[in-house]
């Protein structure tokens, strides 16, 4: 009798039940499948990837596009893919590219293009339009998160309307001087990230008019960039702002460190506004817009397996708005009379 068999047996299931429950090949109820996976675990039987693959021409494989993978905001949407696919029974192959062309072309005409994995999610990643017409040409599902890519679905916060709402928020405190840092706008990242982000700030002030020429330092996204940026930005009394608004969160938290430095009180005499969600946003205070990257990413592998199912032909490509928490806390107030 074959071990598979063996796992029908001790379930009370059929053998197709037992093998659609365990390869995720067609539906069985969440019952159904806990039982047959506890009775494959209580015999020792690992079904076949291989075999699975050769019957049914899929890997039950994901591969997974990335520029960092030292970064919170890619680290905490990677951790959402993984865990979702995990539960979804799929494996995920990783694949950082970096600014190397040769590198890049390497990935995507050689290890994703062969049938090593069945999709694709590329997260904070422009694809190409050759890119995509090549995946999709070899019947691999794709989903970005970040932002806009023609002919793909896409999960992405809008960037500019992001740091335009909160400046409005600081001018609404009574706030005249405000100063953004974030990216360095002649090095960009995909979906100019940086530039939508400074022109959301320039909007609201615009708006309040406000516009000043001083309203911007270009800082790494990192917390030491906004620690070393806050220190030249605060050192002056005379050109010192009121509020900052910082590209991300942890540009925000190194804002923090710095005023705390300087002997600068937050939010008495700086307040202090980011952008994520970050895990450490809550012990120092910060005000923040959460945009929640593990949550994208366990969407866009909800995404991926409707692009896998027996209704893919249903799904609709389209770009997908993330919905954003604004959380108040000690970071902002009125600035100092």
């Amino acid at each position: 009798m074959s071990a598979i068999a063996d796992v029908a047996r001790l379930a009370g299931v059929s053998k197709s039940t037992a093998s659609r429950a365990l390869s995720g090949n067609g539906y069985v109820s969440e019952e159904t499948r806990t039982r047959v996976e506890h009775a494959a675990a209580e015999i020792g039987f690992v079904p076949s990837s291989i075999a699975s693959g050769l019957a049914t021409g899929l890997t039950r494989t994901v591969g997974v596009v990335i520029p960092f993978v030292n970064r919170w905001f890619f680290a905490e949407v990677l951790e959402g893919i993984e865990s979702a696919l995990i539960t979804a029974g799929y494996d995920l192959t990783l694949y950082q590219l970096h600014d190397d062309p040769v590198r890049r072309q390497r990935v995507f005409d050689y290890f994703l293009a062969r049938k090593r994995v069945d999709a694709v999610i590329a997260i904070g990643i422009s694809l190409s339009a050759h890119e995509v017409r090549s995946l999709k040409g070899l019947g691999k599902p794709i989903v970005g998160i970040g932002g806009e890519i023609p002919a793909i679905s896409t999960l992405s916060i809008d960037d500019e309307a992001a740091t335009q709402f909160l400046t409005e928020h600081l001018v609404s405190l009574g706030h005249t001087r405000i100063m953004h840092l974030g990216g360095d706008q002649n090095h960009q990242m995909d979906f100019a990230v940086h530039s939508r982000r400074l022109a959301g700030v320039r909007r609201a002030l615009a708006a309040a008019g406000l516009s000043h020429p001083d309203d911007f330092r270009a800082v790494p996204y990192s917390i030491p960039g906004g620690y070393s940026g806050a220190l030249a930005v605060l050192s002056n009394p005379a050109t010192r702002p009121t509020a900052i608004v910082a590209g991300c969160d942890e540009i925000a938290i190194g804002v923090i460190l710095a005023a705390r430095q300087l002997g600068i009180a937050v939010p008495a005499q700086l307040s202090v506004v980011g952008i994520d969600g970050h895990n450490l946003a809550e012990m120092f205070g910060l005000t923040t817009l959460e945009q929640h990257p593990g949550e994208q990413g366990a969407h866009a592998v909800q995404l991926i397996l409707e692009r896998l199912g027996p209704e893919a032909a249903l799904a609709v490509d389209e770009r997908i708005g993330v919905a954003i928490d604004f959380v108040v806390r000690r970071s902002t107030t009125a600035p100092p009379h």
